[in-house]
This record gives C-alpha cells, structure tokens and sequence, in this order.
C-alpha cells in the first residue's frame, strides 16, 4: 500500500455559504457539488465518526481547491461546539495554501474577510532561500491558514535527495525561480 496524497481536508464551519464564498475570495475554491440533500444523524454517524449522541450532519460541500486537496466543508448541529482549534492544541491544527505572491495572497485573504495574523515573514531554518516566505491567518470563523511561497530552492535541500511537495512551475514563478 502506498500512500498517493492528501485528497480532502474536512473543515467544519458554522455557515457553509459564508465559508464557500470566503474560499472562493480568497483562493479561487470552486464549488465541485453538495454531498447530501438531507441532513444525516442516528447511531451510525454518531459511532462511524465519534461524534455526541443528537449530532447531525446538516451539509457537506466539496471544493476544488488549485492542484492540491479538495476541501470538504461541513455544517453539524445537535451538539455543543468548541472554538475553532489554535496552532498550539493537539490535533490538525491549520492547513496551508502555497501562492505565487504572497503579498497579493494576504490581500486578497484579508478582503474576502480573513484576519492576517502577521504580514509575510521569511521562512526559516530548513525552508529559508531567497523570496521564500510565510504568514499565518485566520478565517472569518477562527480556524488558522497559512500561506506560502518557495520559489527558490529550500536549505534543507544541500542535506538531502528528498523533496517536499512543490507545486509545478508555471511561466511567471519560472523567471522568478531563474533571477534568483
């Protein structure tokens, strides 16, 4: 068995039309379909996800989200819900988007409603080289999202012949990547 990829990321959000149109905004997710038409509750879901007795799904949407993994929105009720997790928690603690320009990334992000935690910094340690940066934010419900960019080579590269995932190079990162 070999893993491929990360096909989904399953994000709960409180309303699934505000959270589809602050993915759009923000990094141009595309609606793909609506998984349900009613909502889903009893034993079997409240077992099959360990989740509270009285908790139901209300809506599930998939996003197509670049070349990367899908997003898979959820809506729950019937059940109490903490806030949304921060980075120092236990468990998935963010997800991260890469993007060409960062600067404009952030913008756009802090437009479609999301709040920039910092303005883009260099990366460090492993992931530093020239014009790779970084930032953290939060959506318009408090989960946490960072945005990178690497468009020259990671230090951590001079150590090894093992590669993280990289996006593939189009025309405007590959003048960048050969100034560099």
């Amino acid at each position: 068995m070999t893993a491929r990829a990360i096909e989904h990321i399953g994000i709960t959000v409180p309303d699934l039309e505000q959270a589809t149109t602050f993915f759009a905004d923000a990094f141009g997710a595309e609606k793909i379909y609506d998984m349900i038409d009613a909502p889903l509750a009893g034993p079997g879901i409240e077992s099959g996800l360990g989740v509270p007795p009285g908790t139901a799904i209300e809506s599930i949407r998939m996003l197509r989200l670049g070349n990367g993994p899908n997003l898979e929105l959820f809506v729950y009720s019937g059940t109490k819900q903490r806030e949304p997790v921060l980075p120092s928690d236990f468990g998935i603690q963010h997800f991260c988007v890469y993007v060409d320009d960062i600067d404009a990334a952030a913008t756009r992000l802090e437009k479609a409603g999301g709040t920039l935690l910092s303005a883009p910094g260099d990366l460090p340690g492993g992931d530093a080289g020239p014009g790779n940066r970084y930032l953290y934010a939060r959506t318009p419900w408090g989960s946490t999202v960072e945005l990178v960019t690497y468009p020259s080579p990671q230090a951590y590269e001079a150590g090894t012949d093992r590669r993280r995932w990289r996006p593939p190079v189009t025309e405007s990162v590959d003048s960048r990547r050969q100034d560099s």
